[in-house]
């Protein structure tokens, strides 16, 4: 079903024989194998991973995040997975850690950590910006808030990572639609901008938009475009009568792009907060 499978199980079972198995799987880990010719995507790492603690561990991290349906996690991502201590393998992270009943839920046959565990671990163990990334992208496919972390933070408060994990949840954003929109988002926030608003609802009554993130009181909106913006003509073509209409709303939209460093970034933006007469807050 899976694509990995205990390789002493399928002898047992009758559904391989010992040449069958060596000639065409690989072994990924240590009685666990594969087919040789399978493709070794995020599923196919998870449940091989699983199976190499014996079904023991719990699926944690960024995986955990997959699983939850969380966006822009990476086939090559390490595996990560709450377990008793074994050697280490390549592509798995094993943590021993402690984790309650209240915080595995199962998705198939695999535990999962909780979307709220989920959101804990990824702000307790990874950088800042990246945590952030990973923490907007479970918000938007589960509804999980900074709260609910935080929650389990008072619970652990001496677990390793904990100052770390309360900074990146306190920046965490279920509005972000990509990794670019996260990264453009604390560019304006490093930069002393304040926090901007995301998805902002753009309106006339028959027409509407949404900007990717921007401030109220100015009405200065920011908007991530990635190469499919430029590249796809009939979205060139949309996007031309949308900056219009946004214009029209009142509405200054700053249109970032790859090339556009921070320090050009947070110029547009200072300058467009300039002409409307605004200052931003000195916190955010």
């Amino acid at each position: 079903m899976w694509g990995a499978f205990v390789g002493a199980e399928a002898i047992n079972d009758g559904r391989l024989t010992r040449g069958q198995l060596r000639w065409n799987h690989t072994a990924l880990h240590p009685g666990v194998y594969i087919p040789n010719d399978a493709e070794q995507t995020l599923s196919l790492n998870t449940v091989a991973a699983w199976l190499w603690t014996g079904r023991k561990g719990v699926i944690a991290g960024r995986a955990a995040a997959a699983l939850h349906g969380a966006k822009w996690v990476d086939a090559s991502t390490p595996i990560e997975i709450i377990a008793e201590h074994t050697r280490k393998r390549p592509g798995v992270i094993v943590r021993e850690e402690r984790i309650g009943t209240d915080e595995i839920t199962y998705i198939g046959e695999l535990p999962v950590t909780t979307t709220a565990r989920t959101a804990l671990d990824l702000a307790r163990h990874l950088p800042r910006d990246l945590a952030v990334r990973h923490l907007d992208a479970l918000a938007a496919a589960t509804g999980v808030l900074p709260i609910d972390a935080l929650a389990l933070s008072k619970k652990y408060a001496r677990l390793r990572g904990i100052r770390r994990a309360r900074i990146a949840l306190a920046l965490m954003d279920g509005g972000a639609e990509s990794p670019k929109e996260t990264w453009l988002r604390l560019v304006l926030i490093d930069g002393g901008l304040g926090r901007p608003r995301t998805q902002i609802r753009v309106s006339d009554g028959v027409t509407e938009a949404f900007v990717d993130m921007g401030y109220d009181e100015p009405m200065v909106g920011f908007d991530y475009e990635g190469s499919h913006h430029s590249e796809n003509r009939s979205q060139y073509v949309h996007d031309i009568g949308r900056a219009e209409f946004i214009e029209r709303e009142g509405w200054l939209d700053i249109r970032v792009v790859g090339e556009h460093g921070r320090r050009f970034i947070l110029h547009r933006a200072r300058d467009a907060f300039a002409r409307r007469g605004w200052v931003p807050p000195t916190s955010a």
